[in-house]
């Protein structure tokens, strides 16, 4: 008989979780204004709001922790943590900060001026919100397989080349600072970049003279789906894919949260040592001196050892696997969600579940009230709200997906766990039709609203 799968870990620390009564998370979803990041952690059961920060480290990772040397300059954790970055990522030069966003600032605060056209595949919401709030324009060029949610399209996270190339031939290279491959793309469902769409990406950039940039937050995932998806790199390690993988990009950023399997961290890589002498200023006035970016030194070393770890294939399948449990308990029930399953969570298709209460009331968002209430189950929209207002018209953008994103955070949660998400999932399924209505937005931010929207619940 094969043995059946199990984890590549065992578990050293467990930290209590607190279950809820319904009436209690009615109260306290009404005290939030409807907005599930404006709960207390000591109010959710399953947070799978994100995957960013929220993972467990290893034993080796607290040991670096206990190593971490805090000089404010030329600390031993900034060289470990550049080393690791070259050996890894092939990058000479690299910034820390404070995470992915704060990387995004500083390298866009060198390149990206009002007027600039951005194209890439399915911007982050930061990634956008960076953008727009220079008053420059990011412009979706993801391939149209990556918005129907029941194709199975191996690599939905690709750019297409012929709308890539339209941009590229109607502005002038001077109105395009980069061209950014999101690595996996979290905004279509977390789906994975092949090498072939990268390698032609690049012919298309060089072609153009346009610096190629990778939003780097799970890049080791877009390197577990290259070598079990891709014709050619089956027999690759992860460290050898990535290494190709980064050889085709100018510079990246990343959240390092997610795929370096930290609590806090991120950085900015790049070949070129003039754009890191230009970046470094900004660097220094946004984040801290350049061998520290606003990150304690054993947090660099955290970093260091999550990089190393975070590419090796038995803890990504671990990993991802997971995410596959969740994906497989909901085909079961015939809950639709983006297809294939993702590396990093599963994206429920909300318009699909709730496609009998107006857009205009934010079905994505009123699904994953719902599921909150049924068993305190925290997950995050992905869709109008997110999408924000278009900064010219004011107006809601409304996205060809709707989606609810369950993020699962790394080594953190047990199979039984995403039971309970899958059933909870099934029953508000299964009453779909008794939700009549949805929500409407009575106060917002001017830009990234997502995070402090409040809501009022239509009845």
């Amino acid at each position: 008989m094969k043995l059946p799968f199990a984890e590549s870990y065992k578990i050293k620390m467990v930290e209590t979780i607190k279950k809820s009564t319904r009436e209690e998370r009615e109260v306290w979803l009404k005290e939030a204004n409807y907005n599930l990041f404006n709960l207390k952690s000591d109010q959710v059961f399953i947070d799978l709001l994100t995957d960013s920060g929220t993972g467990a480290m290893s034993d080796k990772q607290w040991s670096e922790m206990m190593l971490g040397d805090e000089s404010y300059a030329g600390a031993r954790s900034y060289y470990n943590m550049k080393s690791a970055i070259k050996n890894i990522l092939g990058f000479d030069h690299f910034l820390p900060t404070h995470q992915g966003r704060a990387a995004e600032n500083v390298l866009f605060s060198v390149l990206i001026k009002e007027g600039n056209i951005v194209p890439g595949n399915s911007h982050f919401d930061t990634t956008k919100g960076h953008i727009e709030f220079r008053k420059a324009k990011a412009v979706d060029c993801t391939i149209n397989e990556a918005f129907d949610t029941v194709i199975d399209h191996p690599f939905k996270g690709n750019i297409d080349l012929i709308k890539l190339e339209s941009v590229l031939s109607t502005y002038p290279k001077e109105q395009i600072p980069m061209i950014i491959i999101t690595v996996t793309c979290n905004s279509s469902g977390g789906q994975p970049v092949s090498m072939q769409n990268i390698k032609a990406v690049k012919k298309l950039a060089s072609k153009y003279r346009i610096p190629l940039c990778f939003d780097s937050a799970r890049f080791a995932e877009n390197a577990y789906f290259i070598k079990t998806r891709e014709k050619g790199y089956q027999d690759k390690t992860i460290k050898e894919i990535v290494l190709e993988m980064y050889s085709y990009a100018d510079m990246a950023t990343m959240s390092s949260k997610k795929d370096a399997i930290v609590n806090m961290g991120g950085f900015i890589a790049m070949k070129s040592k003039k754009l890191w002498k230009e970046a470094s200023t900004f660097n220094i006035m946004f984040e801290g001196y350049i061998t520290y970016g606003g990150m304690s030194g054993r947090d660099m070393n955290a970093l260091a050892q999550g990089l190393d770890e975070g590419t090796e294939f038995e803890y990504l399948q671990t990993r991802i696997k997971q995410v596959e449990y969740l994906g497989g308990r909901l085909v079961e029930f015939g809950i639709p969600f983006q297809k294939p399953i993702g590396g990093h969570a599963i994206f429920v298709d909300a318009k699909k579940i709730l496609n009998h209460i107006p857009k205009e009331e934010y079905q994505a968002q009123t699904l994953a009230c719902e599921l909150y209430l049924e068993a305190g189950i925290r997950g995050v929209e992905i869709g109008t709200i997110l999408a924000d207002r278009d900064p010219e018209t004011r107006e809601n953008r409304y996205p060809s997906l709707e989606l609810l994103r369950l993020a699962i955070p790394r080594r953190t949660y047990t199979n039984n766990h995403m039971d309970v998400v899958a059933v909870a999932l099934k029953n508000v399924f299964d009453r779909r039709l008794e939700i009549k209505h949805g929500f409407k937005i009575v106060n917002e931010a001017p830009i990234m609203r997502h995070f402090t929207v409040q809501l009022e619940k239509i009845d």
